[in-house]
């Protein structure tokens, strides 16, 4: 087995009495995989510094370069019983982390082996050159004393493949390097047997960065053999604690571990891609020990690695390397302990060796790896959620997996416990006995710890349900080549159904459009639509999806008619007359026109001189005509299946002057450019009188006002029909005070008489407008 790379401690003795301590790590002479590696994983260890057995510490301290460090100590039954806290120094920004905790919560060991130390949960930083410690009992002075030989554990995740060098590796080997200015320090190392301080709580402190110390000749150098004094890493004769079998008190499980490969079983379901151990660049030599199978997996429990999640899922691979290292350098196991492993854009890793189609016996959660597989998700999720693209792929994974010995990822099953213990929820579990478990469960189910974090415990359900179908959320969207008309959908014939689903597409087999309930069309399970000609007339369309497990789900049907007939317009567009301000390119107009449909009517379009979308209900609209020229009024009608027809009859406004009429009594010409044509007739003799004949379909008088304007008489075709009173507090200029309109276009005689009214006799008028 590889040994890991230890640090020499000694001092250099400092002009005025100063001396300064450090630490030289010896990185190790065993290449990594030949002919691949750029960098290998590095583990270098520095010891803990403390007088009392309350606390052990390291300043702040500059290192090497690594990206993932934790905390351990002899012996792995020995547990932790206090707070260990670190910071970091980002290799890239030289800016200091704040304080972060250490998961000292690990699961226990079965039979620890010689050699295996106890360790906290290793901790992704990314990359850093210097770090802080400090380990604190519990209470200060109450609880365990602190367990010995505690040292911080510091993993260089190397660089393996050429993108990762491309990323930002250096194919450097790194040698690691600590100093810390300590005035008056001894050359030794500090020990475990101290005598207690006076209880007092350490809490985190912000001191100063200590300086490195100048390069003499007397600075020993990083070399690649084991100091003397250095512990020995665990031999390949150990029984590691992870492979250790259950003890003579616990009954046996009707699954046991067997170092026998077993045949794999096909699945039900595909297998999901995985990243192989060579493909994230694990180091077989240093976990040389063969893998341990169970008979089957019952179950597969979820775990988190805790650490950062704003990791980049470039360096996932360096963080399985490093959770690698740390597991068999640092903790002594045979391997690393998850037999998969998943990062928050759902890649998902090859963990424990021994095959990923097998029932490898792994080491995640205590007392339940008989009968299950561990999966951990990288990252911590006690205030953060997991992503989709995690939660599919865990789903694939565990539904592959379990799939494999026709369980149901949806479902219970019974396990038999290792060891007697409770969980997070005080559940007391005795060892031999049987319990229910959800075939995929959170790791805290199973053992007292907070992994893998509330809120990624609380998605557990959606990667059941997501894992054992059938599809959730299956709707039909939309209907692309459809008018939707209330709650049906309208079309002439071609349609595109879109839809959606909650289920992720990599769990799905296969989407069928259904057409009164019959499939007219299969696409894959990454597809969201699917199109389809209808014969004319009512049809049902909905959307089924087939699980991966075979398991369907149908969506809610939607009424699709299919129609060919074109709207009619029951009125054609008609042009009138209306009032408000006329000038020669601005004649007030009334567009009016009626449409309909056998189905259902959508909108009316003007399509010239201008353009405008009205509803269904809309009849009319107030535009405005020029003089003189005839204008082609096109509407189009369209039905919610597309179907339309169009109308464009041609209307042509003309204003006849008041020159054009004739006259009868006395009128005299005004003239002003606030006029048509720049003139008009007025009049205050009463009985004096205009007649325009013209041929037309709508009329309208044209006159100015104001406060001393009088009234007249209007009178069509011969009948007098109304009185119109021109009276304005403001003076009002070419309006259109009177209109008539007819159904038809037909000759006409229009012709207004002065009232004279007494005070205010006098008309003034600007014409006659009519449209032919």
């Amino acid at each position: 087995m590889k040994r890991r790379a230890w640090l020499t401690l000694g001092a250099v003795v400092l002009g005025g009495g100063g001396m300064v301590t450090y630490a030289v790590a010896s990185p190790s002479s065993d290449p990594g995989a030949a002919g691949r590696a750029k960098r290998p994983a590095k583990v270098y260890d520095l010891a803990l510094k403390g007088g009392t057995g309350d606390k052990r510490e390291l300043p702040r301290t500059d290192t090497e370069r690594f990206s993932m460090l934790g905390v351990s100590w002899t012996g792995a039954a020995k547990r932790l019983d206090g707070t260990a806290q670190v910071r970091t120094r980002s290799l890239d920004t030289g800016q200091w982390s704040a304080w972060q905790d250490l998961e000292l919560n690990v699961d226990p060991l079965e039979n620890p082996g010689v050699g295996v130390r106890g360790a906290s949960e290793p901790l992704w930083v990314g990359p850093s050159d210097g770090m802080q410690v400090q380990v604190i009992r519990k209470n200060g002075t109450s609880g365990s004393a602190l367990p010995k030989g505690l040292e911080v554990n510091l993993v260089d995740p190397g660089v393996v493949t050429d993108a990762e060098t491309k990323a930002g590796g250096t194919a450097a080997e790194p040698a690691a390097f600590v100093a810390d200015e300590s005035p008056g320090a001894t050359a030794s190392a500090p020990t475990d047997s101290a005598a207690p301080s006076d209880g007092t709580t350490v809490a985190p402190t912000d001191g100063q960065t200590t300086t490195s110390p100048a390069a003499t000749d007397t600075t020993p150098a990083a070399t690649d053999s084991v100091p003397p004094s250095a512990p020995a890493s665990p031999t390949d004769s150990v029984s590691p604690s992870d492979s250790a079998s259950p003890t003579d008190s616990v009954s046996p499980s009707p699954s046991t571990s067997s170092s026998a490969p077993p045949s794999a079983p096909p699945s039900t379901v595909p297998e999901p891609p995985i990243v192989s151990r060579a493909d994230w660049g694990a180091d077989e030599s240093i976990s040389p020990e063969a893998p341990e199978y169970n008979a089957d997996v019952k179950a597969v429990f979820v775990h988190h690695t805790d650490g950062a999640n704003d990791y980049s899922c470039a360096d996932s691979p360096s963080i399985v390397r490093s959770i690698y290292a740390y597991h068999v350098q640092v903790s002594g196991w045979k391997d690393i302990g998850y037999n998969f492993l998943v990062d928050k854009c759902g890649t998902i890793f090859e963990g424990r060796k021994g095959g990923v189609d097998l029932p490898v016996f792994g080491a995640h959660t205590y007392g339940w790896n008989r009968e299950s597989a561990g999966v951990a998700v990288l990252g911590d999720y006690t205030t953060t959620s997991a992503t989709n693209a995690t939660l599919a792929s865990v789903a694939r994974l565990a539904a592959w997996k379990l799939g494999q010995y026709g369980a149901d990822p949806g479902g219970t099953t019974q396990l038999t416990a290792g060891a007697s213990q409770h969980n997070y929820f005080s559940t007391d579990f005795i060892a031999g006995s049987k319990y229910t478990f959800q075939r995929i469960s959170g790791h805290r189910d199973g053992y007292n710890t907070q992994c893998p974090g509330g809120l990624l415990y609380d998605q557990l359900p959606t990667i059941r349900t997501w894992a054992s179908g059938p599809v959730q959320g299956l709707k039909v969207s939309s209907v692309d080549g459809a008018g939707l008309s209330g709650s049906m959908y309208y079309t002439k014939g071609g349609i595109t159904v879109r839809w959606t689903a909650t289920t992720p597409a990599s769990l799905i087999s296969r989407f069928e459009l259904l057409v009164d309930g019959k499939s007219v069309a299969t696409t894959s399970g990454t597809a969201t639509s699917a199109g389809v000609t209808l014969a004319l007339g009512s049809h049902t369309v909905a959307v089924r999806a087939v699980h991966q497990s075979g398991k369907t789900a149908t969506s809610a049907a939607v009424t699709v008619v299919a129609e060919t007939t074109a709207p009619t317009f029951t009125t054609n567009p008609k042009l009138s007359l209306r009032s408000g301000t006329v000038s020669t390119s601005a004649i007030p107009v009334t567009l009016g026109w009626k449409a309909t449909d056998d189905k259902a009517l959508r909108e009316v379009k003007l399509l010239s001189p201008t353009t405008a979308t009205f509803g269904p209900t809309t009849t009319t609209s107030n535009r405005t005509a020029k003089s003189g020229a005839a204008t082609t009024w096109s509407m189009r009608a369209y039905d919610y299946a597309g179907n339309y027809r169009t109308s464009s009859p041609s209307y042509t406004p003309v204003i006849l002057q008041e020159t054009a009429a004739t006259k009868s009594g006395s009128w005299t010409t005004r003239s002003s450019t606030s006029y048509l044509g720049g003139q008009s007739y007025s009049s205050g003799s009463k009985g004096a009188s205009l007649t325009w004949t013209f041929t037309g379909r709508s009329a309208a008088w044209v006159v100015s006002r104001a406060a001393s304007s009088g009234q007249a008489y209007i009178y069509v075709d011969g009948t007098k029909i109304s009185t119109v009173d021109l009276k304005s507090s403001t003076a009002l200029y070419r309006q259109a005070i009177w209109t008539k309109t007819w159904s038809s276009s037909a000759k006409h005689t229009i012709k207004i008489v002065v009232v004279g009214t007494s005070g205010r006799p006098t008309v003034t008028t600007d014409g006659l407008v009519y449209i032919k």
